[in-house]
């Protein structure tokens, strides 16, 4: 049935979907990636498509920017359309200072300074984590494609802007790999859903290196991670 954010039928999503947050990479992914694919969602132009993979049927559809909007579009995949996986293909910024432009890092863990994890009444703070079997065949599949997946914490944010001028300084020194704004939505849906997730994302922005790719560039130019996302997917 249609919820008021997705317009599918019964049966439009393949059981795993790719989520990136631009619906231009969706759209891109559908186009380049998969065979005879269809759309099966367009509202708020938050696109998504069902195709063919390899001889999978898979699905990719947009998650748009932030927790709200994440916890939205996989809320309503989760538990109104059948999905049982949601593989994030995010762009992140580099916390980390040996991450480079167009590395791939997977989130084991994503902490975060949302009060996301609020609505749930617990007495303490959640840990929002991967699916270790969706994280696993990932890291797999990137070492057959010769791409070493760094593993370990993300952050998602509540603020692209912060007022404060060293806000991930303190994550820094807890080892946190880099900054996104979705994961930790996604880990807990799927969590309370009882369902599985990943956030795969590709480094976007350096800030202390001061280096950055384009708007277009992450559309089009994350075909490593899509790749590896997708053959995470069919295992």
């Amino acid at each position: 049935m249609a919820t008021p954010h997705i317009n599918a039928n019964p049966g439009d999503f393949a059981k795993t979907v790719l989520m990136p947050g631009d619906p231009l990479r969706a759209k891109f992914t559908a186009e380049n990636f998969l065979s005879g694919a269809e759309q099966v969602n367009n509202v708020r132009g938050v696109l998504g498509y069902t195709g063919i993979y390899k001889g999978k049927r898979v699905s990719v559809m947009a998650s748009g920017m932030g927790m709200p909007s994440m916890g939205i579009y996989s809320y309503e995949l989760f538990n109104f359309f059948g999905v049982e996986n949601i593989i994030r293909i995010g762009s992140a910024g580099a916390v980390a200072p040996e991450l480079d432009l167009y590395d791939i890092v997977a989130g084991m863990g994503a902490c975060t300074n949302s009060a996301y994890a609020r609505q749930y009444g617990l007495p303490g703070a959640f840990a929002p984590i991967a699916d270790f079997g969706l994280l696993t065949k990932c890291v797999d599949e990137g070492k057959k494609l010769g791409v070493d997946i760094k593993v370990g914490n993300l952050i998602s944010s509540d603020t692209f802007y912060s007022d404060d001028s060293d806000a991930f300084g303190n994550w820094k020194k807890m080892g946190v790999l880099a900054i996104e704004m979705e994961a930790a939505a996604l880990y807990m849906n799927a969590a309370r859903a009882g369902k599985r997730a990943l956030a795969i994302c590709t480094i976007s922005d350096c800030p202390e290196k001061g280096t950055e790719t384009t708007a277009r560039e992450r559309e089009k130019s994350f075909t490593q991670m899509i790749e590896i996302a997708l053959n995470t997917a069919i295992r």
